[in-house]
């Protein structure tokens, strides 16, 4: 993962800040995941939280309680971080190293790989997280930042 790569992930972040993040909105997000993923035949489970508090959860056919799993990993960085997770794997790899041999947290309930995102709202910074587990994860996170990309333009359609 080169320093581009990096700031391409930094600038889906700054760009899919959100006006506001409403119970609805989560409903919508992960209505909006679903979708995608029976569109494609995806295996996968989601999730959307704001704070400790899960709005949204579903898992499609082909998932299992490992995605769960994997959904919690993942998070985990998100809400240490402020980042998404493909990113903070991103930068390990930047830097020539990986997640796991120099974050000193323990894999077990840590996971930087890519499929979970933080719910960023204007104002008030990262206030939950966005998460896909069933599919490689450079796909996981591509699901997620289509998703937050068709919340946020629904967002300009209520305006007008």
């Amino acid at each position: 993962m080169s320093s581009s790569e990096v700031r391409e992930l930094e600038g889906q972040e700054a760009r899919l800040t959100l006006p506001r993040f409403t119970y609805e909105d989560a409903w919508t997000l992960g209505t909006l995941l679903v979708s995608l993923a029976r569109e494609r035949r995806a295996p996968v489970a989601i999730d959307v939280r704001r704070g400790a508090q899960q709005l949204f959860h579903c898992a499609l056919p082909g998932s299992s309680a490992d995605n769960d799993a994997w959904i919690d990993r993942k998070r985990r960085v998100v809400e240490r971080y402020g980042e998404s997770s493909f990113l903070v794997g991103a930068r390990f790899r930047a830097k020539g190293t990986t997640f796991e041999a120099s974050s000193r947290l323990d894999p077990d309930r840590y996971a930087a790989h890519g499929g979970s995102f933080p719910i960023g709202v204007e104002g008030a910074g990262v206030i939950g997280s966005v998460t896909v587990s069933g599919l490689p994860q450079a796909e996981d996170h591509a699901l997620v930042v289509e998703a937050l990309e068709r919340l946020l333009s629904s967002y300009g359609a209520d305006a007008g």
